[in-house]
């Protein structure tokens, strides 16, 4: 039983007209973008598809036959021209002349290289044999949720004849490589008018004499599949049925904001891991039904689900009907000890005598009846990604588990993979992270200057963001550039008034739900006033307490709740002022309130210490261009204290510094992410003057 709820049938997106006008490369980009813009077609990065182009060679101008085939990485859905690889088929037909055999296979991938067409600098994937040698000019090679689902149960091959008759092969379990493609020629030389193979644990081969031809049937396939899986499975309650009730939206991400923390902090003693939730229709179904159990241990079936979520997922013992977090977190140590305890033992069990050492023996994928599901991986994006293929992984066990029994790689077989000497290779190509990656950051104040320059700071080093600001407009505006230019994976939006206690927890338990938990916080939301001290009200001078002291206290104490849960350290920057070191006229609510904030810091730095939590401060001084602060009357009042202009006042500030020299939100940002990364490590307490010179705001 297939999910229903993303829709039916697949739709036949192809346009003769919009094709026509192709070249035949170009053709074959337009082929993967539609195949890949349904997650029911293939996984994000999963599946390959490829055409056999006749072109000039560059050297001899003779038409030779060009192989351009998907290269290694990249995604179906947003791939373009230089995503493909290039290579000459008459030297792909001659590398069946040195191939050893299967326990040879590996080395085959390095003869790869040498049958480049034209200098393409992409390289070719390990797939580039099963399209290679299937006798066809175009080529779908696709992960779908309806046909994994046959390939991934114990009749599969009967299956594959009940509801395909002759036009769609089966073949064996065979880890992709040259072997397989081997066998994938056999087949269709010996089955001429078969459409395709299903290949058992793994996806669907099928194939064309047109790019139409080819993706047409690729969907009439998968649409069949669909039709039979209704057909055959109607009435069913999918695994086993309902063993628990959800919980309520607002209690599934109220109980993942206490949970998530728990868990990151437990999984990122090495290094930090940012977390995805996803408590869709499909995912509850199976999180909450009688087999989750059952069928989680035997863990995933295709290749590239196994590689994003892990040999199983980490199921956690939870009752929505009483549901007490307290003591899930309380079993959490356990239960994830547990699970490195488990995957040692498969690691040592499976490994051989080369292997590479044992990666991470955390989970990747955490089931919580009634809540939900939880992703962790070194980044944002993998995180939702591997959650993406888990959904995959649940339609698949739900198609199978209705139609016959469900069954997973084995275990060796899960290892070759995991474990593949390509795949570490892969891994080591990879590029170095970035400072702060694996890092999340709270930016109060987040859509003013300094908050929107300290937010695109961090999200240069590789943290995920959080604004957060009480200006909806500005907050929406300052989040879709930021996303815009750093990936929407990184940055979140969330309205927070700093002054009201409730909505500060919602906006870190938002954040918890969004990332996984916390590192750093900067408490940089601001007002500026100006009055001399008789013309001072109380309603200013409490506005002024409000927001910069109180506010900042607000914020750190729920920083604090949840660097203390996640027991990893954690980071916390004041945007102070100049203001709280050195007295200016007319402003006494503002400098007192900024001196109370830079001494709250100093008391959480005292605080945080044992816990590794650092607490800094950076002051800024006449930051014009950029900040909100100086948009309103602050600025007419500051020239009026000065006597003069306020187009003069820019220039009085720089005079007045002893490098003058201006300072701008970007400066603040500087120093911000310097407290925030570990060229600090060993700095809390302190505070950074970032205003061009001021001996009055010397710390003393």
């Amino acid at each position: 039983m297939l999910d229903k709820r993303s829709g039916s049938r697949l739709a036949n997106l192809w346009d003769d007209a919009k094709a026509a006008a192709m070249t035949e490369p170009e053709r074959l980009v337009y082929r993967s973008n539609i195949l890949g813009s349904d997650k029911r077609v293939t996984n994000y990065g999963g599946g390959n598809t490829s055409s056999k182009i006749l072109q000039a060679d560059p050297l001899t101008g003779e038409q030779v036959e060009v192989l351009w085939v998907k290269g290694s990485g990249g995604d179906s859905a947003s791939i373009r021209l230089d995503g493909f690889a290039t290579l000459y088929m008459d030297k792909l037909r001659a590398l069946k002349g040195l191939y050893r055999g299967p326990e040879h296979e590996d080395e085959m991938v390095g003869y790869l290289p040498h049958c480049t067409f034209d200098l393409n600098p992409r390289a070719a994937s390990i797939d580039t044999p099963l399209h290679a040698y299937v006798p066809h000019a175009y080529v779908d090679h696709m992960h779908p949720d309806a046909i994994i689902a046959i390939a991934a149960s114990k009749d599969s091959r009967a299956l594959t004849k009940e509801i395909f008759g002759g036009e769609i092969g089966w073949l064996p379990w065979k880890r992709p490589g040259f072997e397989l493609g081997l066998w994938l020629e056999k087949f269709c030389l010996e089955n001429p008018e078969a459409r395709g193979v299903i290949l058992e644990s793994h996806g669907l081969f099928t194939w064309g004499d047109t790019p139409r031809a080819c993706y047409e049937t690729t969907v009439s396939v998968i649409n069949q599949a669909i039709d039979w899986f209704e057909r055959k499975t109607e009435g069913q309650a999918p695994f086993g049925g309902a063993a628990v009730k959800p919980l309520g939206p607002d209690q599934r991400r109220a109980g993942a904001s206490k949970l998530m923390p728990a868990i990151r902090g437990l999984i990122s003693q090495g290094s930090h891991k940012l977390g995805h939730f996803d408590d869709s229709a499909a995912v509850l179904e199976f999180v909450n039904s009688k087999n989750l159990r059952e069928l989680a241990a035997l863990g995933t079936s295709c290749p590239d689900h196994f590689l994003r979520t892990k040999i199983r997922p980490l199921v956690i013992a939870f009752d929505p009907a009483d549901p007490d977090t307290d003591a899930v977190v309380a079993r959490l140590t356990d239960d994830i000890a547990a699970y490195r305890a488990g995957y040692q033992a498969y690691y040592e069990r499976c490994r051989y005598a080369g292997s590479p050492a044992m990666r991470d023996p955390n989970a990747v994928v955490y089931l919580v009846p009634g809540v939900g599901m939880f992703t962790f991986a070194g980044d944002k994006a993998t995180a939702r990604i591997s959650a993406e293929f888990y959904v995959n992984a649940i339609n698949v066990m739900r198609g199978a588990s209705s139609v016959s029994t469900y069954v997973g790689l084995t275990e060796q077989e899960a290892f070759d993979i995991e474990y593949w000497l390509l795949e570490e290779a892969k891994l080591q190509r990879m590029p170095k992270p970035r400072a702060l990656a694996g890092q999340i950051a709270l930016v109060t104040g987040g859509a003013g200057g300094i908050g929107q320059a300290t937010a695109a700071r961090l999200l240069r080093e590789g943290a995920c963001v959080v604004l957060a600001d009480i200006d909806e407009a500005a907050l929406a505006k300052a989040h879709e550039e930021l996303a815009a230019a750093h990936g929407k994976d990184f940055v979140r939006p969330v309205r927070v008034d700093v002054t009201a206690e409730q909505q500060v927890a919602a906006g870190f338990a938002d954040t918890a739900v969004e990332f996984g938990g916390l590192d750093i916080l900067v408490s940089n939301a601001g007002l500026a006033s100006s009055a001399p001290v008789e013309e001072t009200t109380l309603t200013l001078w409490n506005r002024n307490m409000d927001i910069l002291a109180t506010g900042y206290f607000l914020v750190s104490r729920e920083a604090f709740r949840l660097f203390r849960a996640q027991k990893i350290g954690g980071n916390v920057v004041f945007v102070g002022s100049k203001n709280g070191l050195a007295a200016s006229p007319n402003a006494s609510a503002y400098c007192t309130a900024k001196a109370a904030e830079i001494h709250l810091a100093r008391c959480l730095a005292l605080e945080g210490a044992e816990a590794q939590i650092r607490v800094n401060v950076v002051n800024p001084d006449a930051v014009l261009r950029g900040s909100k602060i100086w948009t309103g009357e602050w600025k007419e009042q500051r020239a009026a204290a000065y006597k003069m202009s306020t187009d003069d006042l820019e220039e009085h500030y720089r005079a007045r510094s002893m490098l003058k020299r201006s300072v701008y939100p970007e400066d603040i940002a500087e120093a911000v992410y310097f407290f925030a990364s570990d060229m600090s490590s060993k700095s809390t307490g302190n505070i950074v003057n970032v205003d061009a010179g001021n001996a009055q705001s010397f710390t003393r």
